[in-house]
């Protein structure tokens, strides 16, 4: 939240700024064992942009109605739409540090910026060819499942501008384990009408944020350091998969604890994840394992969890390295 000298919270801005610019730089990362992604060729590079600004020469439109200061949040959005045609990098995260270092230097008193970045996905599609299948390089097919996101606090500079906070992050992932999930041994008392469970179907939507030791990681891929949320997507997935997990409390732990191993350039995440676990209707078959669930009822369950680099030592949360490879199948289930 974007604060005057004095404490003060003053900002204006324009959001859902919908921007599709096409043929943007190539993505290239390394590889990881959980995940096949290794880059994007970026034909659609889709955001929906939040933009905020802050200055102390704004006080007079609050308090007298003076917008001799004020640039409109129509030129906002026409300004984030033309200079999104220059930017000549292949992030997020690099968009969005260009776009306000550009306004900074169009608008000498602006002091202070927040802005945000939605990946709006865009997916290759197979078409036939010559050859057989192959990738369309025409076509695309908006996806709306989970999507990569980036948020940074700027301050104008002696030369452009100071990131002072940052987070790249995936949004709106939903998961569903069909069986390796149990949740008991919780209070029991008089307010207590939930059954154990020792084996249920676990369905949770997840949004996972992190931040980097160096924000230039995150600006510039050509560093090497640049972390994909499609990467951090498919270690999620291997996590979900490898662990009977006894609790979402868990599950987001043991996630995060392979986020910080994989990713040794990042310093901090932070969990939000929601339980959207099915209502059973008929009981799982003790031979088949059929079953037959619906939408749970409201009000849902939430949690949150933030974990830094010390959490990988700390002995509290026994981290395995090799906890990702279960060693074991059982009846389906993956074992840990």
């Amino acid at each position: 939240m974007l604060r005057l000298n004095n404490g003060r919270t003053l900002y204006y801005g324009k959001g859902d700024v919908l921007t599709y610019r096409t043929y943007a730089a190539p993505l290239e990362v390394s590889p990881i064992p959980e995940s096949a992604f290794t880059g994007d060729d970026n034909v659609v590079f889709a955001h929906n942009i939040t933009f905020a600004v802050s200055s102390e020469q704004l006080m007079t439109s609050f308090s007298e109605g003076d917008n001799s200061r004020i640039v409109a949040t129509d030129s906002m959005k026409n300004f984030i739409l033309r200079r999104a045609a220059d930017y000549e990098g292949s992030t997020t995260e690099g968009f969005l540090a260009f776009i306000g270092e550009a306004f900074f230097e169009k608008y000498g008193h602006m002091t202070a910026i927040e802005i945000r970045g939605d990946r709006i996905p865009f997916l290759s599609l197979l078409v036939r060819g010559p050859g057989g299948l192959q990738e369309s390089e025409l076509v695309y097919r908006r996806s709306h499942n989970d999507h990569a996101f980036a948020a940074m606090t700027l301050r104008r500079a002696e030369e452009g501008a100071e990131v002072l906070d940052h987070w790249s992050g995936l949004s709106d992932l939903q998961l569903i384990k069909v069986s390796g999930s149990s949740f008991y041994g919780f209070v029991r008392d008089e307010y207590t009408t939930l059954p154990e469970s020792y084996d249920r179907p676990l369905y949770i939507f997840l949004n996972i944020h992190w931040r980097y030791r160096d924000v230039e990681d995150a600006r510039d891929s050509e560093r090497g350091g640049y972390v994909p949320a499609e990467q951090i997507r498919d270690l999620a997935q291997q996590a979900f998969h490898a662990y009977s997990s006894p609790s979402i409390q868990y599950l987001i732990t043991r996630i995060g604890l392979h986020m910080l191993d994989r990713f040794p350039q990042l310093s901090e995440l932070r969990f939000e994840s929601n339980n959207r676990t099915w209502e059973t209707i008929v009981d799982k078959d003790a031979v088949t394992s059929a079953g037959v669930y619906t939408e749970p009822r409201p009000p849902f369950g939430f949690q949150g969890f933030t974990m830094t680099r010390e959490d990988l030592s700390d002995p509290q949360f026994g981290f395995d390295a090799n906890g990702l490879y279960p060693v074991r199948e059982a009846k389906g289930v993956a074992q840990s």
